[in-house]
């Protein structure tokens, strides 16, 4: 389902507009109002005036797909072809995107169904399209008869033929029908995979609620249990009832028991169970593996990893591997040195002179050891980030860097799908309008977990003098609302948002010829780069005390709490880095080898953990049935680490002298983030921050570690 669709990150909604506009009458970061007015739909779609809407929308898509389809087949190789192509993407995006990102975040379930409904039937037609002959040879005559005149039209004929590929157009009939049947397979796993982690994260009845921190009591549900059998031959204990919680073990709530619990033998059920659930994705990944091994095999590759990696800057996963090891190698010594460090603090604190450290010990003891040495209190650095305040840092940065603003926008009656959605106009003074940012920020039941940056409208160049704005969507899921003065996030929320905004930024300032190229459409291992580079920013005082104030006093953040959270930052980083070492040689390993049992997978994984961490694998546990980026980045999440290496090269060399400068802020974006992936990203890189940035290793291309290690002080 590429070939038409060139997506990194989940997607939403459709906006064509002229370069320039007047704002005027915008007001920045208001409070949102709704203009009494006709009903303009969903995100601005007409059609989507009503949740059967959805049904018109892709009616339409098909109709006019099959125009251009009609129209490319008779053309000429010529830059006309990649130019339709593009125009029959961006008609079927515009479905794919809004439906997908409607089941993901509206509260009305009826809309939330004819989104389903719409996704099966355009993915059906996706199916189609990805199997007409008459694009696909069209696209290779163009391709492979030289008529294209620009790098772009090139790079995007060679992208477009090889993902038609990958979806098997090339193959007999037999095989091509197989590959679609296991790419709805594979898509239908993956969806299975997730809704078992939101459906079972696992839980826990805990009756020693003394060890159970009181500003986490109230997260929780109370139950009350019997007791069983005489206490000191007095009293019947089934008369007595005794108090305690039920504990649901997702990733969030458990972060924050096995850092607060003091109880050695809590933290360790608590840990076993979160890392025990869901048990049915046991079978589904089992199933899931050997779908995308059969799949990479019908197309000629050896493994599905290998399937995923040609495309990118890597091309195989022997390049990874060697990547990964190399890195591991590096910090192998400071990692087993923090580990010491950590045993022998438990070792103190509960003297005893020879206990063993534990993986439930980990966080519990982490956080002691940073608050013993740094004074640290979590509530005191959150009363500096409201969300508000967090949003000026946000347009403190993109005035700084960029030199354009954001305005909020009025939303037209129907297009919003909640109260507390902000519309916001990115407009710089010379330019005119750059794009739309839809924020989505406070949590809500049923809303899409986490907080992600949803593509929702690529931009293209229309003509000579018209471009079709990107729009985006940031979705979080904070605690409180934007009428309340509670709404504060600690740092590791306000890191997340700083992350996605960089996401959100790099779709907002390119401009590509192509919405195929358009932002993070890109190739994997470099996608992650900018959202990992924005998170520089809110560990650097200069940047922090331009918008972080204390939300009753208006005092700006002290140089010294900062200074303490950077090196609280850094006393475990190399066991942080070796952990997602660890998740990228299991994603790794998974997907590039075929295995008979799950049994055998759960042994290799263990060994993975005993190899490449100075930490034990426990038995009973099942780390890989509640990763979700085995589903999203199959193959691919050492990007992840890429990209840490990339964003060091690129803070030291280009950011760090002056985080702020417009200088620097000019070089990222006509460098790197105006180019999407219409560009050669080795070429992107160095022409960014020179060639030492990247070295070639067997064919492929790794990130320089040097930077990395000179931030770690290894």
């Amino acid at each position: 389902m590429a070939a038409i669709i060139r997506r990194t990150f989940p997607t939403v909604t459709r906006y064509s507009s002229r370069h320039s506009r007047n704002v005027s009458t915008y007001k920045a970061f208001e409070s949102s109002s709704h203009v009494r007015e006709q009903n303009v739909g969903l995100y601005g779609f007409e059609v989507l005036d009503t949740p059967k809407g959805f049904r018109r929308f892709v009616d339409e898509a098909i109709e006019r797909s099959g125009e251009l389809i009609s129209y490319v087949s008779r053309l000429p190789p010529s830059m006309e072809i990649i130019r339709t192509m593009d125009d029959i993407s961006d008609t079927v995006c515009s479905v794919v995107d809004s439906a997908e990102f409607c089941r993901n975040t509206h509260p009305d379930r009826e809309y939330v169904e004819e989104a389903n409904n719409a996704c099966m039937r355009i993915y059906d037609y996706l199916h189609f399209l990805n199997t007409n002959h008459d694009l696909y040879n069209a696209v290779s005559r163009a391709e492979r008869q030289g008529h294209l005149h620009t790098e772009e039209a090139q790079r995007a004929a060679h992208a477009l033929r090889v993902d038609f590929e990958k979806g098997g157009i090339h193959l007999c009939a037999e095989k091509s029908d197989r590959v679609n049947q296991l790419n709805i397979e594979i898509a239908n796993l993956g969806r299975k995979y997730n809704e078992n982690i939101n459906d079972d994260p696992g839980s826990l009845d805990i009756f020693s609620t003394s060890c159970i921190p009181k500003h986490l009591q109230r997260l929780l549900q109370p139950i009350y249990g019997s007791f069983h059998g005489k206490p000191n031959g007095q009293l019947e204990l089934s008369k007595l009832k005794r108090h305690g919680f039920r504990v649901k073990t997702d990733p969030d709530t458990l972060s924050s028991l096995l850092k607060s619990v003091s109880d050695s033998e809590v933290r360790k059920q608590l840990y076993i169970t979160g890392n025990s659930a869901p048990h049915a994705n046991l079978d589904v990944l089992d199933k899931l593996i050997d779908a995308r091994n059969e799949l990479a095999k019908i197309l000629g590759y050896k493994s599905y990893a290998e399937f995923a990696v040609r495309p990118n800057m890597a091309s195989s996963p022997d390049v990874v591997w060697s990547f990964l090891c190399d890195l591991s190698e590096t910090l192998r010594h400071k990692a087993d040195e923090e580990f010491k460090m950590i045993r022998d603090f438990k070792r103190k604190m509960c003297n005893e002179k020879f206990a063993d450290l534990e993986p439930w010990d980990e966080a519990y003891f982490t956080g002691m050891m940073k608050s013993c040495t740094y004074n640290l209190d979590p509530s005191i650095i959150a009363s500096y980030f409201s969300v508000s305040q967090c949003i000026d840092g946000l347009k403190v940065l993109l005035k700084s860097l960029f030199g354009a603003t954001f305005y909020e926008v009025p939303l037209r009656t129907g297009e919003s799908w909640h109260p507390n959605v902000l519309k916001l106009l990115l407009h710089h003074p010379e330019e005119g309008d750059l794009g739309y940012l839809y924020l989505d920020l406070y949590s809500r039941q049923g809303k899409y977990p986490g907080c992600a940056h949803f593509a929702i409208k690529g931009g293209r160049k229309l003509s000579e003098s018209e471009y079709q704005l990107p729009v985006v969507a940031l979705v979080c899921n904070f605690s409180g609302s934007p009428d309340s003065s509670s709404s504060r996030l600690n740092h590791m929320e306000v890191e997340t948002l700083f992350h996605e905004f960089g996401h959100a930024i790099h779709s907002l300032l390119s401009r590509t010829d192509y919405q195929h190229f358009s932002g993070t459409r890109m190739v994997l291992d470099l996608a992650e780069t900018p959202s990992n580079l924005f998170e520089y920013y809110i560990w650097d005082y200069r940047v922090l005390k331009t918008f972080a104030k204390h939300h009753s006093t208006g005092d700006v953040i002290p140089k010294k709490l900062v200074e303490a959270m950077n090196g609280a930052k850094s006393m475990f980083a190399a066991t942080e880095l070796q952990r997602q070492i660890f998740y990228s040689l299991m994603d790794q390993t998974l997907f590039g080898k075929q295995y008979s049992t799950p049994r055998e997978i759960q042994s290799t994984i263990a060994d993975l953990k005993s190899q490449y961490t100075s930490w034990n694998h426990v038995n009973g546990t099942h780390s890989h049935i509640r990763f979700p980026h085995l589903i999203n980045y199959g193959a691919g999440y050492y990007s992840y680490l890429y990209a840490k290496c990339l964003s060091a090269t690129i803070w030291q060399k280009i950011c760090l002298e002056d985080p702020l400068s417009p200088c620097a802020g000019d070089s990222l974006r006509t460098k790197f983030l105006r180019h999407g992936g219409a560009k050669d990203p080795s070429n992107l890189l160095k022409g960014l921050v020179g060639d030492d940035i990247l070295r070639d290793v067997n064919g492929g291309i790794v990130p320089n570690i040097s930077s990395l290690c000179k931030e770690m002080n290894l």
